[in-house]
């Protein structure tokens, strides 16, 4: 009697997988996304998401000896400073960012970097020729001995090139052109990226390559392929910030082998992107003052950067006045409206209110609350903020501003911008001989004004 086959199904999206079909993936929420797998791709999956065949034994913690991560440089500070300190041998990284932003370059110039120093570097093209990638590596000045190039996206020819020459850095551009003629799907789909993905961290762990791959990024904001590419990589960095400007953020979203707090700051150029040296002036200008404008000191990290938040408060004649912002969080945002209306009782049902954050960058901290309220009631009643005042203080539900954590360190970097005056929630020991003045409760706000 002939075996029964088992059906699978498999969300194109994020890789829910799934024995019956259903119109709607209930993991990610996209419709008419599951598709049925083959046989041969089921086994894919079985490969990729159980453990390995060999067997383990328990230990006790206290015997098992500690890893000593070595790393060594990227010759980039912005990078090594996102990364933990260094790139890890044997480390898988994903690197996304909307097209454009410059992941290409960074990594050709990264690769260039490390070859420098004595080390074979491999760089895997497959949406590009090698002349092409040839012309941008004489634009940025990285063709140097030790750096080899390969314009393939078959994956079997890959691992071929790994065991003719011995690599010690590899670059993959990108993880959707690669795909294995092992499997039948198309190259880009969940499958495929899965396999390679595993592939790449099984040989990054057995020969000690740092591998770097980029990844597209969907118009949702994430990497194109399954969510499990995510959680199979040992760091993810995200590009932050628009094409059309100079300057470039780098966060880290996951990183094994170190913190993600903190952010790297590129300058886009004509030779490539390079560190940016300079970035507390970057985010804010000593231009005439404006209504509708504040500063602010946000942490990055270990890294205090001053940012410029703007307000525009329009009367609108629409019952559903608008509420947007760009870099802060919207529901913060309506958060702090409606405390303005029942704290200062300003008027705001019939005024449309934007918030603005300099620079591209987002801010996931509270410390920026009270100067997005000193922009809007600055907008609102037309009054101009001196651009030598800062504000910092998180603002709660019932009206109270409430300290912010290494406020020493903000002020220290205001000082250094030349900035006299700060409004802070309690005053410190060391106010780095400028003018703090304490603001505690919301109401007290409106003295400025």
């Amino acid at each position: 009697m002939a075996k029964k086959k088992t059906a699978l199904f498999e969300c194109q999206h994020c890789g829910f997988t799934s024995p019956k079909w259903m119109g709607k993936c209930p993991n990610c929420g996209t419709w008419d996304s599951l598709v049925e797998l083959t046989e041969q791709q089921q086994e894919v999956v079985k490969l990729t998401t159980s453990p390995s065949g060999r067997s383990s034994k328990a230990q006790l913690i206290t015997e098992i000896d500690e890893e000593l991560v070595q790393r060594y440089s990227s010759n980039d500070v912005e990078l090594d400073l996102v990364l933990g300190g260094g790139i890890v041998p044997g480390s898988l990284t994903l690197i996304g960012g909307s097209p454009g932003v410059g992941k290409s370059t960074l990594l050709l110039k990264v690769g260039a970097n490390i070859a420098q120093t004595g080390r074979k570097v491999l760089y895997i093209t497959g949406e590009e020729s090698e002349g092409q990638v040839k012309l941008r590596a004489d634009r940025l000045g990285s063709v140097v001995d030790l750096l080899y190039l390969v314009s393939e996206t078959r994956l079997e020819q890959v691992l071929i090139e790994l065991e003719h020459r011995s690599y010690d850095f590899l670059i993959v551009d990108s993880i959707q052109t690669l795909y294995s003629e092992n499997i039948t799907s198309a190259p880009g789909s969940v499958t495929q990226v899965r396999q390679i993905t595993f592939e790449l961290m099984r040989i990054a762990k057995e020969r000690g390559i740092a591998i770097f791959i980029i990844g597209h990024i969907t118009k949702e904001g994430s990497i194109a392929g399954p969510r499990v590419l995510e959680h199979m990589v040992d760091a993810v960095l995200y590009f932050e910030g628009d094409s059309s400007q100079e300057l470039r953020i780098l966060r880290g979203f996951k990183n094994r082998f170190g913190a993600t707090s903190e952010i790297g700051v590129f300058e886009m150029r004509a030779e490539g992107l390079i560190s940016a040296k300079d970035i507390s002036s970057r985010f804010f200008n000593r231009n005439k003052s404006q209504p509708g404008s504040a500063l602010t000191v946000v942490m990055e990290g270990s890294r205090p950067i001053i940012l410029e938040v703007q307000a525009l408060v329009s009367e609108t004649q629409a019952p559903n006045p608008k509420r947007q912002a760009t870099g802060f969080d919207n529901n913060r945002l309506n958060m702090l409206l409606a405390l303005l209306e029942r704290k200062l009782e300003i008027p705001l049902t019939h005024y449309d209110v934007f918030i603005n954050i300099t620079g591209g960058i987002k801010i996931t901290e509270t410390a920026a609350d009270l100067a997005v309220l000193a922009a809007i009631i600055s907008s609102f009643r037309d009054r101009v903020i001196s651009k030598e005042t800062v504000f910092i203080g998180e603002v709660s539900l019932v009206g109270d501003i409430r300290e912010v954590f290494q406020l020493d360190q903000r002020l220290r970097e205001a000082k250094l911008q030349k900035i006299t005056k700060a409004l802070i929630a309690k005053k410190p020991l060391d106010t780095h001989k400028m003018k703090c003045y304490e603001i505690d409760e919301v109401t007290k706000l409106i003295e400025w004004f």
